[in-house]
């Protein structure tokens, strides 16, 4: 029996790890997914601001999943009649695979909304690729700035702006002055130059789906490193010399880094499935509605919240973890292997890293703020690693120590990281 597992994220990858589990070697089992590795999205903030190796938030899939057959590749369709998954693999060869089960844990891509001019000139933040190239983007401007004659220019390139004030905008806001302070003091053409971060949203407050007072600790701690936070505002359109704001006001820039949200994988839009909010309709027991062999689970599926009638599960990685794991559960529940469950969720709250020896958290919801926040923090996306643990402590430390490296790669150039995953290559700055 072959059990077929679209993505090797969240939910994919302990989809996979729990199948092993309650199957054992009876089952092959096999993740299709573009990379080798799965990425531990929390941590990749520190990344782009050069306190964290990027291997250390990639872990190996054929290290770590022993026995799970690792197929590169991009999913691109299902023959659910045939039960074969077509896929593209990194040299574009177009593949088919059987499945006698089929999981699609496909993930999420940066969500685009129709605003002029940001998908030529924002930079998203969902992947390895796009923290490099923002970290690069980063101290690229810095340096131009230091070299620049022209006063406006100057302004401009230490100017960088957020969009998305949830998880990932908060915490990229958060990171972004230290890095751009340590990349100043290397040029002392800059002493004197202020440097602006501003993190915009429509909403009324930072990280407005978490408790409120999670948020006023972000919102204090961002306003106490300088980040101008505006909230109820957003980017009206964009162009190559900077943004215009909802309110009128233009804003100089060469840097916007687009934290808006989520949405599905486009491969959930051409399976012929029913949808809802644009995500897979699936049971509580995680299966699609009149196919007992297709499961789907973690951003690509609209999982009921049976804590909130009528409601869906967030995409959130927390969700797709345990999603993925009553999968794995459920697979071989259905080829003979236990019984089969159904999927509730119970919040053991959030955990938010705001960089600096700050944090925000709420665990078992007793709100927590400064460094014991933020040891609950690093204590807990330690455990939560499937791997990397020692040299992501080794990393923290050596920061801690010595300060963060402050260089360009160069090995992500702007085309590789297009912010519309549907569009080809759009020209970049």
């Amino acid at each position: 029996m072959r059990v077929v597992i679209v993505g090797g994220g969240f939910a994919g990858y302990h989809t996979a790890k729990s199948l092993r589990k309650a199957a054992g070697e009876d089952v092959e089992i096999v993740v299709v997914n573009p990379t080798d590795y799965f990425l531990y999205l929390p941590l990749l903030p520190e990344v782009a601001a050069g306190i964290l190796d990027p291997r250390r938030v990639t872990v190996s899939i054929p290290d770590t999943l022993r026995g799970v057959r690792l197929v590169l590749g991009v999913a691109t369709g299902v023959d659910f009649d045939a039960r074969q998954v077509a896929y593209t693999d990194p040299e574009d060869r177009e593949h088919r695979i059987g499945y006698d089960r089929l999981v699609l844990a496909a993930g999420s891509v940066n969500k685009l909304l129709p605003i002029p001019g940001v998908p030529e000139y924002a930079h998203g933040f969902r992947g390895v690729p796009e923290a490099l190239y923002l970290r690069d983007h980063i101290t690229r401007q810095i340096e131009l700035a230091a070299a620049a004659e022209d006063p406006a220019e100057r302004d401009a390139r230490c100017t960088f702006v957020v969009v998305g004030a949830g998880y990932t905008g908060t915490e990229v806001a958060a990171q972004g002055p230290a890095f751009t302070e340590a990349l100043a003091r290397r040029h002392p053409e800059l002493a004197g130059q202020r440097v602006r971060w501003l993190l915009l949203d429509v909403a009324d407050r930072v990280l407005p789906e978490l408790d409120k007072r999670l948020g006023k600790t972000a919102d204090d701690v961002l306003r106490s490193r300088g980040v101008e936070v505006l909230m109820k505002t957003s980017v009206d359109h964009a162009d190559a010399k900077g943004v215009t704001l909802t309110n009128g006001d233009p804003v100089p820039t060469r840097t916007l880094v687009w934290c808006v949200g989520v949405r599905p994988d486009p491969l959930v839009a051409d399976l012929g499935l029913a949808t809802a909010k644009g995500r897979l309709v699936v049971t509580e027991q995680l299966n699609v509605p009149g196919r007992d062999d297709v499961f789907a689970c973690g951003d690509a599926a609209a999982v009921p919240d049976l804590t909130r009638p009528g409601e869906y599960t967030a995409m959130t990685a927390q969700h797709a973890e345990r999603q993925g794991k009553l999968a794995g559960r459920n697979v071989a529940a259905s080829l003979g292997y236990g019984r089969k469950g159904t999927y509730r969720h119970h919040d053991l709250g959030f955990v938010v890293d705001l960089g600096a020896g700050a944090a925000a958290a709420n665990p078992v919801h007793i709100p927590l703020s400064g460094r014991p926040a933020k040891a609950v923090t690093r204590g807990y996306h330690l455990l939560a690693m499937p791997g990397n643990r020692v040299r992501t402590a080794a990393d923290w430390a050596l920061e801690a120590l010595t300060g963060r490296q402050t260089v360009q790669l160069g090995l992500v150039r702007s085309g590789a990281v297009p912010l519309d995953t549907d569009s080809p290559e759009l020209p970049r700055r």
